[in-house]
């Protein structure tokens, strides 16, 4: 487990210090797209990963209420350090993923890369599209990735198997939205974050009408195989979500988007 600085000003741990650097990169992004947050909301944050998002939201609100899911125990070792780290005694951190029903399954993790971690590897199977998504970071890289421009493009490939190199197979803990709104006693959610790499629709999928009405924001990362996309879309209008289709700059080429929904 490592610990970096951020833009120079917060530290955080981490396990790969430029996939957190990246991940940084793409947080930012959320705040700028009509999202509203307020002191003493509640957000849930689904595949939290090492717990940038929650952090770096304890870092801007005093009184936030924090509720992060992330299913791999090398992933979730982080995610606790940081939340401690965040110093939000209302940061709770839980140890599950998120689907349609509560089952156990395995899911397939990338230490090399530990965000592409997922319970639909095949979703990888398009090497193209890990090629765009990987010159597109590199393109619209931190400013202190001054050395990404030097890299031969003839080297990308192999960076890209290097990323998926090393992978495990893990079983872990699966829970629907509705549950966890349940077990902790959710009364209202301001915002939902999504970003469980290929397992949107489960997701989504796993909220019964009763939760719906009390979720006012969401954010989720859709990768559109097999027409996901419209088909998140047309879950969130017909519970009532207006929605702003954003396309990261440098995820311009690939099949991923930001789907954001506000009531």
């Amino acid at each position: 487990m490592k610990k970096i600085l951020l833009e120079g000003k917060d530290e955080i741990y981490c396990i790969s210090s430029l996939e957190a650097e990246m991940l940084n990169l793409h947080i930012d992004g959320y705040f700028d797209n009509g999202i509203v947050i307020n002191e003493g909301d509640t957000v849930i944050d689904v595949g939290a990963n090492i717990g940038m998002f929650g952090y770096k939201l304890s870092k801007l609100y005093k009184n936030l209420n924090l509720f992060a899911y992330e299913p791999i125990p090398d992933i979730f070792k982080v995610l606790l350090k940081n939340s401690k780290l965040s110093k939000n005694i209302n940061y709770n951190v839980v140890q599950c993923g998120i689907s349609d029903k509560n089952e156990s399954k395995e899911i397939v993790y990338f230490p090399n890369s530990p965000a592409m971690s997922t319970f639909n590897p095949e979703m990888w199977d398009d090497k193209n599209q890990l090629l765009l998504a990987f010159e597109g970071s590199l393109k619209h890289s931190p400013k202190s990735w001054w050395w990404s421009k030097l890299i031969p493009k003839l080297f990308y490939p192999l960076i890209i198997k290097w990323f998926t190199s090393r992978s495990k197979r893990i079983v872990c803990d699966l829970k629907t939205i509705s549950t966890i709104i349940k077990d902790s006693k959710i009364k209202s959610v301001d915002l939902i974050k999504i970003d469980c790499e290929g397992n949107e629709l489960k997701a989504l999928n796993g909220i019964d009408d009763e939760e719906w009405t009390i979720i006012s924001q969401i954010i989720i990362e859709v990768h559109d195989i097999d027409n996901a996309l419209n088909m998140a879309k047309e879950i969130l209008k017909s519970k009532g979500f207006k929605l702003n289709t954003i396309k990261e700059k440098s995820l311009e080429k690939t099949n991923l988007y930001n789907l954001i929904g506000i009531k």
